[in-house]
């Protein structure tokens, strides 16, 4: 920790370059949350996923707040993100 409550986040030059996702899978059991993150390619009909993060319940949630304090802020000062269309149902298999 750099000062009292302060992290400093550490990236490698591949990790800052960033990963590219216009899809995430959910799937949960009481102990930990699964996201996979992944790319739909249009004329393909599988996702290539491209990040799995697990994470434990607790966790989930404070990202949830976090990204809808970030949305707040984001429309006041860009507008609202409009909805787009309802995402594709996928089948996953149980944890």
């Amino acid at each position: 920790m750099t000062q009292q409550g302060q992290l400093k986040i550490v990236l490698s030059d591949q990790q800052a370059l960033g990963t590219y996702a216009n899809f995430v899978s959910i799937v949960h059991n009481y102990a930990e949350f699964v996201l996979d993150f992944g790319r739909i390619v249009p004329g393909r009909e599988d996702v290539q996923v491209v990040s799995r993060l697990v994470m434990t319940p607790l966790h989930v949630k404070q990202l949830l707040r976090a990204l809808s304090e970030n949305v707040a802020i984001y429309e006041q000062n860009f507008g609202t993100i409009p909805d787009g269309p309802a995402p594709p149902t996928t089948t996953s298999s149980p944890m």
